[in-house]
């Protein structure tokens, strides 16, 4: 069964960073782009950052561009994304998933909330 499965949010002030991890089962990870996406309130959900199977070429959302970076870990079937400078306007709930993605894939997401 594919699986995604997303950690690592949580409450940070402004200013502050998170690791968000995403475990994947299945074959949806291997050889396959992954990106990282997230859905604000009342915002449609749009792309953060990707990254090709190789983790050579990465490509980020012009909001976040400086201050996140995305990798992978194949031999773990895992996907990183390292926040920093963290805004009030990056809180969302944050998923992970190929890229482009697919529709069947959604896993829960996790939360991040800036705020102090």
């Amino acid at each position: 069964q594919v699986q995604l499965v997303e950690s690592g949010g949580g409450l940070v002030q402004p200013g502050g960073s998170l690791r968000l991890s995403c475990a994947a089962s299945g074959s949806i990870f291997s050889m396959k782009a992954m990106g990282w996406y997230r859905q604000a309130p009342g915002k449609q959900r749009e792309l953060v950052a990707a990254i090709t199977s190789g983790g050579m070429t990465t490509t980020y959302a012009d909001s976040v561009k400086g201050r996140f970076t995305i990798s992978r870990d194949n031999a773990k079937n895992t996907v990183y994304l390292q926040m920093n400078s963290l805004k009030s306007e990056d809180t969302a709930v944050y998923y992970c998933n190929r890229y482009p993605p697919d529709t069947g894939y959604w896993g829960q997401g996790t939360q991040v909330t800036v705020s102090s």
